[in-house]
This record gives C-alpha cells, structure tokens and sequence, in this order.
C-alpha cells in the first residue's frame, strides 16, 4: 500500500470482524491512497452486507486493507496500520470506534 499522507489517527473499531482481524484502520479515499502489490498477491474477502471488501496477503495471511466494492476515486480505502513500520505507528493516535453498538467515537 502506499498513501499520499501519513494519517493523524488511526481508528480501533469493535465491530464483529474489525475485532477478530485487530486492525488499526488508517483512512484515506483512492484518490490518497493505492494498491503497490499486485491483484494476485492479496485476496478479498466480502462481508456482511457485501459493500465493503476486506483484503489479506496471499503470503502471510496479514489483512492489509479493506475498501467499497463501489470503487471510485472518492471511495474509502482503509489500510490496516498495523502493517506500518513500529515507528511510524508509535506517534499516531489511536481513537476507539463503536462500531458494534452505537456508531461513534467512544473518545
């Protein structure tokens, strides 16, 4: 993955599979950020109601990113930080995200 910017947080969702893959989500639009590996070392995996595509390496099985089946330059693209180097994640806030009850920030 590559983006344009380096986030000033990242978010700790709750919901049902964001707590199964322990991801840091890092937002940006597909105008901000890209793909640098190609489509055959990563695979998708559709969820829920089938909007939302979340991907793991081929390799290791790491998930790397999720993004919209509606792929447009202003879509979501959400990269999991986890994947960062140490030190660039350590600065970075972490804000904690309700995705399983009420859909707000909990911070």
């Amino acid at each position: 993955m590559e983006a344009s910017v380096r986030p000033r947080s990242v978010t700790s969702c709750n919901c049902s599979i964001c707590g199964r893959l322990a991801a840091l989500w890092a937002y940006y639009t597909r105008r901000r950020a890209r793909l640098t590996a190609g489509h055959e070392a990563i695979v998708p995996y559709l969820w829920g109601d089938r909007m939302i595509e979340f991907y793991h390496c081929r390799h290791c099985g790491c998930c790397t990113h999720y993004e919209s089946v509606d792929k447009n330059a202003g879509s979501r693209f959400a990269i999991n930080a986890r994947c960062f180097a140490p030190e660039e994640l350590a600065p970075l806030r972490v804000r904690h995200f309700d995705g399983a009850a009420t859909w707000k920030y909990l911070d």
